[in-house]
């Protein structure tokens, strides 16, 4: 157990408090329709796809970088798992965001993945596309959908995930190695991150 006060992290590694959040029954979702031209499709992704698009919508922005830790034996396993779904939103023929449900652990879905490209940001295509999340759970016999959120997400999206429903459960904290100092990620990516190297 941590004590309280501060404690350092070492250099090269990433601090992240990590919030879950659950819903035990199906709310009412929030009005909401895709902006003109953006479609809703479930994918069947290949490596190339799902690294490309966790990476764009996750990884620079975010610093989101799970998914790249995994070599194509492991990711392929994920991809092709019957219990799991992936959705996007479509614009122009370019895929915008990511959504990725996991109905493998018993009378759950976990809400694996969720993020929209800059330019959908603000659009309600995320109202639009967490709506169908929740629809999409709860058409299966779950009684608990839950997800976890970080401070290397969004700053929206704790509270966006509450306002549709969701109640933080518990917290805990994970450090982890610097991706960028990995070579997973430009060192560009996550700007809101500093990156201390050691």
């Amino acid at each position: 157990m941590l004590k309280d006060g501060f404690h350092d992290v070492p250099p090269g590694k990433v601090p992240v408090v990590v919030t879950y959040l659950e819903m035990t029954s199906k709310v009412p979702t929030k009005d909401s329709t895709l902006p003109e031209g953006v479609t809703f499709r479930r994918v069947t992704p290949d490596l190339a796809w799902y690294r490309e698009i966790f990476t764009r919508v996750g990884g620079l922005e975010w610093l989101w970088y799970g998914r790249l830790l995994l070599d194509d034996d492991a990711l392929q396993t994920v991809l092709t798992d019957p219990g799991v779904e992936v959705y996007t939103l479509s614009r122009d023929g370019r895929d915008l965001a990511l959504m990725e449900l996991d109905f493998n652990e018993k009378s759950a879905c976990e809400l694996q993945y969720f993020a929209l490209a800059p330019e959908l940001i603000g659009t309600g295509a995320g109202r639009y596309l967490i709506n169908a999340a929740i629809d999409r759970a709860w058409s299966k016999p779950i009684s608990r959908f839950h997800l976890s959120t970080c401070t290397i997400d969004s700053p929206q999206a704790l509270g966006f995930y509450r306002h549709m429903g969701f109640t933080p459960v518990k917290q805990a904290i994970q450090i982890a190695d610097d991706p960028r100092l990995l070579g997973i990620l430009p060192e560009t990516a996550g700007p809101r991150v500093p990156l201390i190297r050691p």
